[in-house]
């Protein structure tokens, strides 16, 4: 596969550029209420309905958004990566983040998540065919390096890996390559068919396994779960990936991905904002650095395969 970087010079600024790192930030601030909203609806929902019913959920409005659009098929070779797509980010994240979380505060998943841009980053290499430089991992290590340690010293985490801790590792593994596989793709398929055609490709197993969580498990939710779960369908789930693959495949995979560096951030902010917690200073310079990062990142020269 070959693939060419939006990127021209070092500090060349594009409008594909500029149009990816808007469309992954509005990604990545759908995305910043996942973990929150999963905990949420995980406490009386079971974790299975949670994972995959909101998957069928989100199939359902990408069969409608495809009919109405009257979106072609993908050719054989599209509906082979589309798998891969579904593999991830369809089944992967949302299953161990769910089971993770059961047990696992969403404070503590941010702090796993956090590298989720730098395994976003090796996937790009391997099946994007990008080839970031030496100056853009030592950007994505110190911004990787900056999340842990506020989140860390902010006590978000403590302890010794836990059973929760390996789940979200997977989920992380999983979520990078749905990222860098849907955001190549998208290059051809454009941002919401490359979703859409992956939720509707999951359909066959989602389903099955959320009818069967209900019948064993028939859901009695309050209000707050529901909501929850509605948001992980509805935003997490199907019109975040609009704007994020469209992002990676305007912007650069790996470049847009480190936006991510920002999202645990988001994260603890929204729970300041909504739940009144305190926004440190410490918070402040953490999000200072990240930025400083994020901001060297884009500013680094990338070669194709």
């Amino acid at each position: 596969m070959t693939v060419q970087s939006s990127a021209t010079a070092p500090g060349t600024v594009t409008a594909d550029r500029i149009g990816g790192l808007a469309l992954g930030a509005l990604g990545v601030l759908a995305f910043s209420m996942s973990l929150p909203a999963t905990r949420v609806a995980v406490h009386e929902i079971d974790p299975w309905f949670v994972a995959f019913g909101r998957a069928v959920g989100a199939a359902a409005l990408a069969w409608a958004y495809l009919s109405l659009t009257r979106a072609p098929r993908p050719t054989g070779n599209q509906w082979r990566r589309l798998a891969i797509v579904a593999f991830g980010v369809v089944f992967g994240f949302p299953f161990f983040t769910s089971l993770a979380l059961t047990t696992q505060t969403s404070a503590h998943g941010a702090v796993v998540v956090t590298v989720l841009p730098a395994m976003t980053a090796i996937f790009a290499v391997l099946r994007a065919g990008e080839r970031p430089p030496p100056l853009f991992w030592v950007a994505c290590t110190a911004g990787v390096g900056a999340v842990l340690t506020f989140l860390i010293t902010s006590g978000a985490v403590h302890g010794a890996l836990t059973a929760a801790d390996f789940y979200l590792l997977t989920a992380v593994v999983l979520c990078g390559l749905g990222y860098a596989e849907g955001g190549a793709l998208a290059r051809e398929l454009g941002g919401a068919r490359t979703i859409c055609w992956a939720l509707v490709l999951s359909l066959p197993c989602t389903l099955p396994i959320a009818l069967g969580s209900a019948l064993l498990h028939p859901p009695h939710a309050g209000g707050p779960a529901w909501a929850a779960f509605g948001y992980v369908t509805v935003i997490s789930m199907f019109l975040g990936f609009f704007a994020w693959y469209a992002g990676l495949a305007r912007g650069g995979i790996a470049q847009v991905g480190q936006i991510q560096l920002a999202q645990p951030v988001l994260t603890l902010a929204w729970s300041a904002l909504l739940l009144g917690e305190t926004v440190t200073p410490a918070s402040i310079g953490a999000a200072l650095v990240v930025l400083t990062c994020v901001v060297l990142i884009q500013r680094t020269r990338f070669s194709g395969r």
